[in-house]
C-alpha cells in the first residue's frame, strides 16, 4: 500500500499545477496500450507453433554416428530453449509492470480508491513451475543480453567522469534497448545521478522513483527511496518529502540509508 502511496506522491509533485489536466492520460490512451501488449502476446504464442516438418537428420553409419548427431541436435535445441525462455521471462516481467502501471492510473481516472489495488497478477499466468524431479527449475532472470553489461558499464564510466548529458542518454536508450532488465533498478537510478548532475531535479526524481518501483526490496532501493524524498524537499514539496523520507527507515531499518534520510529530515524541518 505504502508503494501505491509513494507512486500517488510522486504523480502529484512532478506535474505543475497549470499542466496536469492536459498531461493526464485519457482511457483511449490506455486502451491502446493495452491492445499494443495483445499483440506482443500474440507474437510469443505464433512462436509456440511448429513451422513444418523437423528439418533435423540423425542418419549415420554406426551407432556412435547416431547417437553423436542425437546429442549436438539436444545441444542445439537446449540452447535455443534457453534463449526463447530467457526472452520470453523478460516480455512477462515487462508485461506485468506495464499491466500494474496501467490498472493505477486507470483507477486514478475512474476516481477509484488505489488503496485497495492488490498485486498485479503475473502475465501469462504463475510462471514457476517444478522441474521432473521435484527440483526447483534453474532461476535464469539474472542472465544478460550480448551488450547489455557493456553498455550499462559504458553508461556508468560516463556518469563517473561527469558526463552527465552523456551518461543520461546512455541510460534512457538502455531502458529501450533491454526492457526487464536485472540491471534496470540500478540504470534508473543513476540516471538520476545524472540528471542531478544536470540540475534536472524534477526529472531525476522520476528516475529515482523508477529504480524503487521497479525494485522495492533490491539493493538499490534504499537509496533510491532516500534521493526520491531529497529530490521532492529540492522541489519545495517538503510535507511529501517528508513522509517519503520517513518510509526509508520504516522499510529499511538497517541500511545505511537511514541516516541519510534523518539528516534531511532535519535539515527540512520534517516533524
Amino acid at each position: 500500500m505504502r508503494l501505491y502511496a509513494l507512486a500517488v506522491i510522486a504523480a502529484v509533485a512532478f506535474v505543475p499545477a497549470g499542466l496536469r489536466a492536459q498531461d493526464q492520460q485519457t482511457l483511449a490512451d490506455i486502451r491502446q496500450e493495452l491492445t499494443v501488449l495483445h499483440v506482443e502476446i500474440q507474437r510469443l504464442k505464433r512462436e509456440l507453433s511448429t513451422t513444418g516438418a523437423p528439418g533435423t537428420s540423425l542418419g549415420g553409419q554406426s551407432v556412435l554416428d547416431r547417437v553423436g548427431a542425437i546429442e549436438n541436435a539436444l545441444q542445439g535445441l537446449t540452447s535455443q530453449t534457453e534463449r526463447l525462455e530467457h526472452r520470453i521471462d523478460r516480455v512477462v516481467a515487462d508485461g506485468t509492470n506495464r499491466i500494474g502501471d496501467l490498472e493505477f492510473r486507470l483507477v486514478e481516472l475512474e476516481g477509484g480508491d488505489i488503496s485497495q489495488l492488490g498485486e498485479t497478477s503475473t502475465l501469462g499466468g504463475d510462471t514457476e513451475t517444478q522441474a521432473p524431479n521435484g527440483q526447483s527449475p534453474v532461476d535464469t532472470s539474472d542472465e544478460l543480453a550480448v551488450g547489455e553489461l557493456a553498455d550499462f558499464d559504458a553508461a556508468k564510466q560516463a556518469l563517473s567522469a561527469g558526463n552527465y548529458q552523456d551518461a543520461a542518454a546512455r541510460l534512457a536508450s538502455f531502458d529501450v534497448a533491454y526492457p526487464g532488465s536485472p540491471l534496470a533498478a540500478e540504470a534508473h537510478y543513476n540516471r538520476g545521478k545524472a540528471l542531478d548532475g544536470l540540475g534536472d531535479t524534477r526529472e531525476a526524481a522520476r528516475a529515482y522513483l523508477a529504480a524503487f518501483t521497479g525494485n522495492s526490496t533490491g539493493a538499490i532501493a534504499p537509496q533510491a527511496l532516500f534521493e526520491l524524498g531529497a529530490a521532492l524537499g529540492r522541489l519545495g514539496q517538503s510535507s511529501q518529502a517528508c513522509v517519503t523520507l520517513s518510509e526509508v527507515k520504516a522499510r529499511f531499518p538497517d541500511t545505511a540509508a537511514v541516516l541519510a534520510a534523518e539528516q534531511e529530515m532535519a535539515t527540512l524541518s520534517c516533524s
